[in-house]
């Protein structure tokens, strides 16, 4: 994978393979501590969240239901009140059910917002979020985070799910990347 990074611009490596390894396998051994005897419904959030969402749910081992719910921004809507298009919406009933939403960054928390006020309209017992990456310093919603791998800024990132124009997703580690 030399060309890719090229590519990117990639500037350097901030999560090699082996700490993203090790910190997921430790969100996963948590996460199954925590809802250990409950039925648990993970959702993940199409398609940054793509490669973190299997790591994860293969690092715990309880009986989970998985799906997934994408959405696409609306132009000069989106950025600046989080309001979304949702364009594929979760197929399991999570009436009553413990719902773990699986990110692959969270920055403002507007997105994720609408997406937890879209899903407690299906009146799940609980909604809790997991995010590979947390910028907590450009937060502007309280969202319910309770396991996040890492903490970031500003950077401008691609690798494990994240990408620029849809290019980068499949680097097995997160780099920091020319800003565009």
């Amino acid at each position: 994978m030399d060309n890719l990074p090229r590519a990117l611009g990639t500037l350097k490596v901030i999560y090699d393979e082996e700490t993203i390894r090790a910190r997921v396998k430790e969100l996963g051994n948590q996460i199954q501590k925590d809802y250990e005897g409950d039925e648990l419904v993970v959702i993940g959030v199409i398609r940054g969240s793509m490669y973190f969402l299997a790591d994860l749910t293969r690092s715990i081992d309880l009986p989970l239901k998985l799906d997934m719910i994408g959405f696409s921004n609306i132009p000069d809507t989106t950025s600046r009140t989080g309001v979304v298009r949702i364009i594929k919406d979760i197929d399991i009933d999570i009436t009553g059910k413990r719902v773990l939403v699986v990110e692959d960054v969270i920055r403002t928390g507007l997105t994720t917002a609408y997406i937890i006020q879209n899903l407690e309209m299906k009146k799940p017992k609980d909604i809790t979020l997991c995010t590979m990456l947390l910028n907590p310093d450009r937060l502007l919603m309280t969202v319910p985070v309770k396991y996040y791998g890492f903490e970031i800024n500003d950077l401008w990132l691609a690798g494990y799910g994240l990408d620029i124009d849809e290019v980068g997703r499949n680097l097995p580690y997160i780099a920091q990347i020319r800003k565009r």
